[in-house]
């Protein structure tokens, strides 16, 4: 099996927020595999920024600012995108928050925020490219879900809440498109090392490790964080002719955390 079936050469990848960290791993790793590069984020500096930080790396990639929560803003921006850089062959929903706040302590507004962001913006991007992949004949769409697709944790009421559904949302868009040639599947990334869980890293004054950092690693069957990079593969795979029959799939890229009961204290 000759390489080809992993290549995106002559394809047109939109990544939504991908200015930086998993979004900007995403599109780098799929740039490398021969495809052309449209991200998105929501305010024009992040957009530069992001654009600043594809031009080190030697990537032309094209930027748009977009709130991906507006429907009528990503049905323009899509059409922008399909006028000037040409139809979108991979959709990657990337863009996403979390709010860390205990459940009884979460009004109902920020929980609908985060569903807003997390559930809601895929559905209406999604919505928004799937037209164009069928009269193509062929579309990919990866929806960047979560362990908290699977798992509960403090904190997190809204953002599982969200993950679970779009784990759902993939399923469902896989049964609904299939048809079509269009295959929709996610990634479920673990513990991932990014400037912002640096902190939950950081060695304490005695050497010892973050209690966080212990727990996660302690957790993990690969004895370690991932890293951003440790996602394009996956990716690529699930952009490209190799993944053409899997369909409605979460690939949990977590280290083997879901696999495993923990140690024994």
């Amino acid at each position: 099996m000759s390489n080809q079936i992993f290549s995106l050469e002559g394809k047109v990848a939109l990544i939504t927020g991908a200015s930086y960290g998993i979004g900007f791993a995403i599109a780098t790793a799929m740039h490398e595999a021969g495809a052309t590069i449209v991200f998105n984020d929501i305010k024009q500096e992040l957009v530069d920024k992001g654009l600043a930080a594809y031009a080190e790396k030697g990537i032309k990639a094209h930027g748009y600012v977009c709130d991906v929560t507006d429907e009528d803003a990503v049905n323009a921006m899509v059409s922008q995108i399909e006028r000037e850089v040409g139809v979108i062959d991979i959709l990657v929903n990337n863009a996403g928050i979390i709010k860390r706040i205990p459940m009884t302590e979460m009004t109902a507004a920020q929980f609908r925020q985060v569903i807003d962001v997390d559930l809601n913006a895929p559905f209406i991007v999604a919505k928004a490219v799937i037209p164009s992949m069928i009269k193509k004949g062929h579309g990919k769409i990866i929806n960047i879900c979560s362990m908290m697709s699977e798992l509960g944790r403090e904190t997190v009421s809204a953002y599982a809440s969200a993950k679970g559904g779009l784990k759902m949302l993939t399923k469902n868009i896989a049964s609904e498109y299939g048809e079509f040639n269009i295959q929709c599947n996610g990634i479920g990334p673990g513990y991932i090392a990014t400037p912002q869980t640096a902190p939950l890293r950081e060695r304490q004054p005695d050497g010892s490790r973050h209690p966080f950092d212990a727990f996660i690693v302690a957790k993990t069957p690969a004895g370690r964080w991932g890293n951003a990079e440790d996602l394009g593969g996956p990716a690529v795979f699930l952009a490209s002719d190799a993944s053409n029959f899997v369909n409605g799939h979460i690939l949990y890229v977590d280290g083997g955390i879901l696999a495993y009961i923990g140690k024994q204290p």
